[in-house]
């Protein structure tokens, strides 16, 4: 059977989870590739030759690159099935913000956490920790970033969730001390099946960074 949606992806990205998730929320099912960044495919080279990146979502044999993008493209085609849009253009512009902010702040100042040491690594964990403060007051009282329903900034941040347990370790530090809402929310992320199922085990990924802090000659 030859599926009209393919995924490009490998399982350790954060990017990729978020995809994985809207496909679930919304039903769809799809082939999966795993892709081995270290050997990438003739067929990833193909289908995003600018970025060379993954995710990729083939649909119908037509790529689609970026994350957030790809997770708007899901929404909008398969619009009648778990929306995770807001349908007001206000609501729907401030989610499109929130999500960009997870991407511009949050994976840039997580990666150095895990990639330096010393002044470097604490001035990270500064900053880290005030990024997730900042989405704390965002969030307030809601249980999800939208109000009462799972969406668009949830499904962006949880999949970072998945690498918590690695910044902790190799920062010296706890999130949920410093930061207990983001973790109260995620854990109501995570009684969602869409997220249990996707979201790999922490320490599955720690075992990923300790070799990617060796190829990176951070030991």
């Amino acid at each position: 059977m030859a599926y009209e949606v393919v995924l490009v992806d490998t399982w350790v990205s954060m990017f990729g989870m978020r995809v994985r998730i809207a496909l679930a929320e919304k039903g769809i099912k799809y082939e999966y590739k795993e892709e081995d960044l270290c050997n990438k495919s003739k067929l990833l080279l193909k289908i995003n030759p600018i970025y060379k990146k993954i995710p990729v979502l083939i649909h119908n044999g037509k790529p689609v690159c970026e994350s957030l993008i790809i997770v708007q493209y899901i929404d909008e085609v398969w619009n009648d099935r778990s929306p995770l849009m807001p349908s007001d253009p206000y609501p729907r512009a401030c989610a499109r913000f929130w999500a960009d902010f997870v991407d511009k702040r949050v994976y840039d100042v997580a990666k150095k956490v895990w990639t330096t040491k010393g002044e470097e690594q604490e001035a990270a964990k500064k900053e880290f920790i005030e990024t997730l403060q900042i989405l704390e007051r965002q969030l307030g009282d809601h249980p999800y970033f939208g109000g009462e329903r799972f969406g668009f900034v949830d499904l962006s941040l949880i999949t970072f969730y998945s690498w918590f347990y690695a910044y902790e370790t190799f920062g010296n530090f706890s999130i949920e001390a410093e930061c207990p809402k983001i973790i109260a929310w995620a854990k109501r992320c995570l009684q969602k099946d869409s997220v249990a199922n996707t979201l790999p085990d922490q320490k599955k990924v720690y075992e990923y960074v300790v070799q990617m802090r060796k190829r990176f000659g951070v030991e």
